[in-house]
């Protein structure tokens, strides 16, 4: 069984944020014009911790920001749609896709070839670590012709482009490559915005690029601030220091304007997941008795204050799809009586709502019988032992389409014995077999149908107890107008994006 990888970004906590968007820099850049729009000021939760390598979480911020992009990009529906590339069709089986590209340039000027996204694939594809859309998947990608590039697979893969959606697979220009082993963003990538200057982990500016493919932007730049104090970001959003403001936490939302929130429904959920691999919850019994104990509904109502619903498995209603094609869990072990067995549960406290769902949990634990010690601690601090397996359970915050936008690929990351995700450290034959089979299944409606088949075996094994699914809140004053918030949390501003 592989170790899990490095799941989210650590966080850095500004801890005044009044006036730090009234820099000289920023009125700098600013335009009063309405036909060259002011720039947008954002506060954002989580800081870039890995220098802005597009191959972990830091792609993700750039994606939001209107960065970077890739040869496709997923809908309102989660379909594969052209973004780079104007149109693909498989071949061989599977084992071969050609994508035609559309008539785009780099933000230094130089035009999108083949041959250049060719060499970007290629990059990724040789990162160490893989980006998680690429777990497992070897691929190959060479120029046909200026507009046209192939790319071979070792097996044939039906959801390729879904995978190249995700913001890790961005493509950039040739010089962002000229340092052996580093990925250069700043002004490299293809995207309405470019970055253009970088405060460490605490800012970041952003100038339009004029010359994107889909359109001059409405705003002229974004002036973006890490803040992980949710209660900061929501007073920066109040006080007009910020005209967007993400992911408040529900606590602020009754402080805020009511037109100033928004919210949509996510495929984020909120679980809690059980060392199957050491401690007390390597005996199914006792996950049995902990799922038995745990009551969603409190924890819907009170620690996210009716901004998520409990959970009716691992894919939550920002997927239509699911509802109806959703399995009973099989193979369930019978409860066995907690006997003050000791257990520790972790939380991070980036996200304020889970430490108090850990709190809950405690207590609906300890009534079961369980004897519950607590770790909060900000994920930077707790990912190391998460990831070793230290803990006995964790309470986690996890969007299951954000990788690829398809369901197989997050089971195999998140649940299988070899996945790169696996914070249950779950190795289960049965398990196995049926994501191995919905993987082979190239219909799109049939390889949900599988998926699910997949998710009733998961839950079976009591190896994670989905809680709640969660609602995007988001801070977005009323003066800005085509703000971008989506289930997948991969979009936040694009052109149309102004004040």
């Amino acid at each position: 069984m592989r170790t899990p990888r490095r799941l989210i970004a650590g966080l850095f906590v500004l801890p005044m944020l009044s006036g730090c968007f009234a820099s000289s820099g920023d009125n700098a850049s600013a335009s009063s014009g309405s036909e060259d729009g002011a720039r947008l000021r954002v506060a954002l939760p989580f800081a870039p911790t890995e220098n802005y390598s597009p191959y972990g979480q830091d792609a993700m911020l750039l994606s939001r920001l209107g960065v970077i992009e890739g040869l496709t990009k997923l809908d309102a529906n989660g379909t594969a749609v052209p973004a780079l590339a104007e149109s693909w069709r498989s071949e061989n089986g599977g084992r071969s896709w050609l994508f035609t590209l559309r008539d785009a340039r780099f933000q230094d000027g130089e035009a999108v070839t083949a041959k250049a996204v060719a060499a970007a694939l290629t990059a990724a594809g040789k990162a160490d670590p893989a980006p998680s859309a690429l777990a497992g998947v070897k691929l190959t990608a060479e120029a046909e012709d200026d507009r046209r590039v192939r790319v071979g697979l070792a097996e044939a893969d039906p959801v390729l482009p879904l995978r190249l959606s995700n913001p890790s697979l961005a493509v950039f220009a040739p010089k962002a490559y000229a340092k052996k082993g580093t990925v250069n963003v700043e002004g490299t990538a293809t995207g309405p915005f470019a970055l253009t200057r970088i405060d460490g982990d605490t800012a970041a500016t952003l100038d339009r690029f004029d010359d994107y493919w889909g359109g001059r932007a409405q705003a002229s730049g974004v002036t973006a601030r890490f803040v992980s104090d949710g209660t900061a970001r929501a007073n920066a959003l109040r006080t007009g220091d910020v005209d967007i403001a993400e992911s408040l936490p529900v606590a602020q939302v009754a402080s805020l304007d009511k037109d100033d929130v928004h919210e949509i429904d996510t495929a984020r959920n909120t679980s809690l997941y059980l060392n199957t691999k050491s401690g007390a919850f390597t005996d199914p019994g006792l996950r049995a008795a902990a799922r038995e104990a745990i009551d969603p509904s409190v924890i819907a109502q009170g620690a996210y204050e009716g901004y998520a619903v409990p959970a009716q498995g691992l894919f939550g209603p920002a997927l239509t799809w699911a509802a109806g094609k959703r399995v009973e869990p099989t193979g369930r072990a019978r409860a066995t009586v907690p006997d003050g067995e000791r257990i520790t549960l972790a939380a991070y406290s980036d996200r304020p709502e889970l430490p108090e769902t850990a709190q809950v949990l405690q207590q609906q634990l300890r009534k079961a019988g369980f004897e519950v010690k607590l770790e909060v601690r900000t994920y930077a601090r707790l990912e190391g032992d998460l990831l070793g397996g230290k803990f006995d359970a964790s309470v986690f915050s996890r969007n299951m389409m954000l990788d690829t936008g398809d369901p197989v690929t997050v089971l195999a990351s998140d649940y299988t014995c070899d996945g790169s995700n696996n914070l249950s450290f779950l190795c289960d034959r049965n398990v196995d077999r049926l994501v191995a089979a919905a993987q082979a299944e190239s219909d799109t409606a049939e390889r949900q149908t599988a998926a699910m088949k997949a998710e009733a075996a998961v839950l079976g094994t009591d190896s994670v107890i989905p809680l709640v699914h969660l609602k995007l809140v988001a801070g977005i004053a009323t003066s800005v107008r085509g703000a971008l918030p989506d289930p997948y949390e991969r979009t936040l501003i694009g052109t149309g994006t102004r004040r």
